[in-house]
């Protein structure tokens, strides 16, 4: 792709995102909400204009995948507290794992059996949807959870699963991909994945104590603010590119690691990577669902409106099976769920940038890309619309002694 052309594609997409910023201080709106909202009336006011801005799905993907979703990551693995994390790990990964395997199995059985066409959406149609939905985006709610003062643990249970649960979902997506592709890889598809999941966090650790051990020598806020951007691309491409590995978890396991060698650095030096972690990863959300809004077309919601509405459903009931199993598995353990915060788990579930990003990565090789596009965008929209305007009424209804 010319260097031109990305330059257009970022200039047009990082004005409608600026615009979305603008509606959400205008109108109050959540930041995800409000970049939708500028990307479809971006999207119109093209249409309207009969401009062609050459942005698609396939011709972002790349750029999506390598540029925009490493520092997603890496800005969420970042923030999050690490004490709590600790002490909320276990029952993180269970979300993240068996919660997310309950999750999407369910979530792709419903669907592919509601849908009933083997041959224009096969099981493994099915399966990258499962996967997808699984993911969950936690921007919207975390937000929600600080404004009501929600506890810490609470707070630290959404981030620290979204974490967990991304990196599993798309180690898994990559796996079911490469077999839609009619690739076989190359060993046993459990060795396959306890590959690429142990070698994704080996190049994190090691990238990570080099990124610490770089701004320790250096000793330079601006210095550190710039190694800390490039590890998150280099632990991505390294993993991902060069090794073969996962470099979601490659950019989650650098980030971790970087800030716990750095936890007791003057605060002076880390000054200045807060801030910035903070308006790159507003801007590159804003940035995602603009290009969500923009990529959105009415034929999506004519043509598989039976599709989404049964996704929707589907997955919702997925969902709270999954936490609810979850929750009962952690009734007898130290760190145990509470039924209220179960609830506000099922509900507060949003799907959002990460499904996007995958939907937006499906090569046009599959024949059934578009029936996924449809339904991962449709799913996300209500996800938005409904999910996430009603949960701060959720979790004000939350037991006063649980906050």
């Amino acid at each position: 792709m010319a260097i031109p052309l990305i330059m257009q594609y970022i200039l047009i997409v990082s004005f409608i995102a600026f615009v979305g910023l603008l509606f959400r201080r205008l109108f109050r709106l959540e930041l995800t909400l409000s970049s939708l909202l500028a990307g479809i009336l971006g999207a119109v006011l093209i249409g309207y204009l009969h401009l062609d801005t050459g942005i698609r799905a396939t011709n972002v993907k790349d750029l999506i995948f390598f540029v925009v979703l490493p520092l997603l990551i890496f800005v969420a693995s970042w923030h999050i507290k690490i004490e709590q994390f600790r002490s909320w790990f276990w029952v993180c990964c269970l979300l993240a794992t068996v919660g997310l395997l309950i999750s999407a199995g369910l979530t792709a059985a419903g669907v592919y059996f509601a849908i009933d066409h083997p041959t224009g959406f096969p099981w493994l149609a099915a399966l990258l949807v499962g996967v997808m939905l699984a993911a969950t985006d936690p921007v919207s709610v975390s937000e929600q959870l600080k404004q009501e003062h929600a506890p810490e643990g609470l707070q630290t249970l959404f981030e620290g699963e979204s974490l967990l649960n991304d990196a599993t979902a798309i180690v898994i997506f990559s796996l079911v991909l490469t077999y839609a592709l009619n690739q076989q890889p190359e060993t046993h598809a459990a060795i396959e994945f306890s590959l690429v999941f142990s070698g994704g966090l080996l190049v994190g650790i090691l990238l990570g104590a080099v990124a610490a051990g770089l701004v320790r020598l250096l000793r330079d806020r601006s210095a550190s603010v710039v190694i800390l951007i490039i590890t998150a691309f280099a632990s991505f491409y390294i993993a991902e590119h060069l090794l073969h590995v996962s470099g979601i978890l490659a950019v989650m396991m650098a980030a971790m690691s970087s800030r716990f060698l750095l936890k007791d650095a003057e605060a002076a030096l880390l000054s200045s990577v807060v801030p910035t972690w903070e308006w790159i990863g507003l801007f590159l959300n804003a940035v995602i669902f603009s290009l969500m809004g923009l990529l959105i077309t009415w034929d999506m919601f004519t043509d598989q409106w039976l599709a989404i509405v049964i996704a929707i459903v589907v997955s919702l009931f997925a969902r709270i099976l999954a936490v609810y199993s979850i929750t009962l598995l952690t009734l007898k353990t130290r760190r145990r769920i509470p039924w209220s915060w179960a609830n506000l788990l099922a509900w507060g579930g949003l799907k959002g940038a990460i499904a996007i990003v995958l939907v937006l990565s499906l090569p046009l090789e599959l024949e059934y890309w578009w029936t996924i596009q449809s339904i991962v965008f449709g799913v996300v929209l209500f996800s938005l619309l409904v999910q996430s305007t009603s949960f701060p009424a959720l979790l004000r209804r939350l037991p006063k002694n649980l906050i």
